[in-house]
């Protein structure tokens, strides 16, 4: 009953603009703006559709949950561009701990799937970007290479719209290697989601599975398909 009420669908057509900063998303002929004011705007024709797509399927609400593309490009636009280095550098952050590292001790059954799923990336990183990190047993910290951490910081854009992708994607598995995997294309967003939660997936089948956490987690993949979507709709 608190909740604040979403705004009516005021608009009847929905249409792409094209100008010579990109494409922009036109309501009964009017761009649609960011929410700090600035022009919702794509650099390809495929995202701004993409994007239109998403208004013109409100109904008589504006639902913004409903519009996770949309939403992803806001964060880019009014929150990533400004601070698109400080945003590479939380990236990085991740990476210095990042859960491809941190081994169960057991039971094997666990420790041979976190192999399966987390050991290919770290063979990827190693064989193609010359990055290669210590693995630790349990929650001990280890300090990784400077070196690897530089290559990684190396393979992460300041372009702010791929830049919130790969932040979004690495906030949402607790992995850079993770997500950088999906932007690069060595990885795709299925195996990548997959692998994030190996660790709860083994947990949910020996306690069974929790009803909240399964709504937050189908949240979480939405936001995770629309990151790896906006990767794959700028080209």
């Amino acid at each position: 009953a608190q909740r604040t009420p979403l705004p009516k669908r005021f608009y009847t057509e929905v249409s792409v603009g094209e100008g010579e900063g990109g494409f922009t998303i036109l309501l009964d002929g009017r761009p649609v703006r960011t929410p700090a004011r600035g022009l919702l705007r794509a650099p390809t024709r495929a995202l701004a559709e993409a994007m239109a797509a998403e208004w013109a399927a409100q109904d008589t609400e504006i639902n913004p949950f409903l519009m996770p593309l949309t939403r992803l490009v806001n964060v880019a636009l009014d929150r990533v561009g400004p601070e698109a280095e400080a945003v590479r550098d939380e990236v990085v952050r991740y990476a210095g701990t990042d859960m491809l590292f941190y081994r169960a001790d057991g039971p094997q059954k666990l420790v041979a799937r976190q192999a399966r799923s987390w050991d290919p990336v770290l063979d990827w990183m190693s064989g193609t970007h010359g990055a290669r990190f210590f693995l630790s047993e349990g929650v001990q910290h280890v300090t990784q290479p400077a070196d690897a951490l530089a290559r990684v910081a190396g393979r992460v854009p300041l372009d702010p719209l791929r830049l919130a992708a790969i932040h979004s994607m690495t906030t949402l598995t607790g992995s850079a290697l993770l997500a950088l995997a999906v932007a690069e294309g060595a990885l795709d967003v299925d195996a990548a989601w997959a692998a994030a939660h190996v660790d709860e997936d083994f947990n949910r089948e020996q306690w069974g599975e929790d009803e909240i956490a399964a709504r937050r987690r189908a949240a979480r993949r939405t936001e995770m398909d629309a990151a790896a979507r906006l990767l794959g709709l700028l080209g």
